[in-house]
């Protein structure tokens, strides 16, 4: 038996396709806006994801729509908490998660997975997260695995601990916490909820990793236009020195410099341009030191620094190597006009995928559960009627 699911803010299909490699899902409608995001989503999967969430167009789409679950990585938005007496639903009004959450109130799917930054935690004073379950649990009437509620005052009580995952326990040597909810729906499923076999989500990956660590996972030797220019890498230096002067810790990062054991990427940025300076690797050649190449203010630096490639980003996803091969071959792919920054902004604005991977397994585990439990109960039902009869 496959699930189906629907694809909200769906960028490159990172998610969509963490659940399609436990070969229990199939995608039956996507949503995503930009034209980059969708023009690279239509080359990997042959359709066109081109949606608006928030219309009623696209949402009169989903509730004509046979499907099972929700996956979406909704951005994070402020609330309006003023106003004690409107729902919780209402507070989200304005915002994409309202837009979520009108979807699955009037589609009911029969569970739903989110992802969103580490940020969500702390957004507001906590106040968004709380906004968003109370409006998931106690408006929605969805299960979701990690919450608690207080056992008089039914209160939700935040454990950040239980929504948060990290890629480098998932396989890969990137370092980047995210924020996941996965929700079964009450209305559906009732009290067989308290007897699912899952409680957590998972923390790690239970196969061997990807990737011992980063060097494992790097391309050494790459072209010239990927290291940084002598003046650059000045700058970089004297601005990170100015930073540790006042006691701060910001500035460039050269990851897999010698002496680090097992060396991790920071977190990939969504920001294609910028950003990459914190992601910097040594891959030292002879013949780079000195060079001048075209569009650099200066020759190339002498100690063998550069920036990670785009390839080196979809492998530190998992969309490359990992996610799309088929027969042994890797048919990952861009389309010919997608720029390098857009391959950049693409792959940081992504999930991992071997998260989702390990995370859709765990829904499959819990569904097959529920939906199994729930049979079960008919066949007794009807075995008592006809024995009445």
């Amino acid at each position: 038996m496959k699930y189906k699911t629907i694809d909200l803010f769906a960028g490159i299909g990172g998610i969509r396709r963490g659940f399609e490699m436990t070969g229990r899902f199939e995608n039956v409608l996507s949503a995503e806006i930009d034209k980059y995001a969708c023009e690279t989503y239509k080359h990997l999967y042959n359709e066109d994801p081109f949606n608006d969430v928030t219309s009623e167009d696209f949402k009169a789409r989903a509730e004509n729509s046979s499907y099972d679950i929700l996956l979406g990585g909704f951005p994070c938005q402020a609330f309006s908490i003023a106003g004690k007496k409107e729902g919780f639903m209402d507070k989200t009004r304005g915002t994409l998660f309202f837009d979520v959450a009108d979807i699955l109130n009037r589609t009911r799917p029969k569970a739903f997975l989110l992802e969103n930054v580490e940020g969500l935690l702390r957004h507001k004073g906590g106040q968004t997260i709380t906004v968003i379950l109370e409006t998931l649990v106690m408006e929605l009437n969805y299960y979701v695995i990690g919450v608690e509620q207080h056992p008089l005052t039914g209160e939700i009580m935040v454990n950040p601990t239980n929504f948060l995952l990290n890629s480098r326990n998932f396989g890969l040597p990137q370092n980047r916490p995210r924020v996941y909810f996965m929700g079964f729906d009450r209305n559906y499923f009732g009290d067989y909820l308290n007897e699912l076999p899952i409680k957590n989500l998972p923390k790690s990956r239970k196969r061997e990793p990807i990737y011992k660590d980063l060097n494992n996972l790097l391309d050494f030797g790459n072209g010239a236009d990927f290291y940084l220019a002598e003046g650059y890498l000045s700058t970089l230096k004297k601005h990170k020195d100015r930073h540790k002067g006042k006691g701060n810790g910001f500035g460039y990062h050269v990851v897999n410099e010698n002496g680090i054991e097992t060396p991790v990427s920071n977190a990939l940025l969504a920001t294609g341009g910028s950003g990459k300076e914190r992601n910097l690797v040594y891959d030292p050649q002879d013949h780079i030191g000195g060079v001048e190449v075209k569009g650099k203010q200066t020759p190339l630096n002498k100690e063998g620094i550069r920036l990670m490639t785009p390839r080196e980003w979809g492998k530190l996803q998992g969309f490359i190597n990992y996610a799309f091969i088929e027969d042994g071959i890797d048919t990952f792919s861009f389309p010919e006009k997608i720029s390098r920054i857009q391959q950049y902004k693409q792959f940081g604005n992504s999930v991992t995928i071997p998260v989702i991977e390990e995370l859709a397994q765990t829904m499959v585990t819990c569904l097959d559960f529920l939906e199994y439990e729930m049979a079960q109960k008919n066949r007794i039902n009807k075995t008592e009627q006809l024995n009445h009869i």
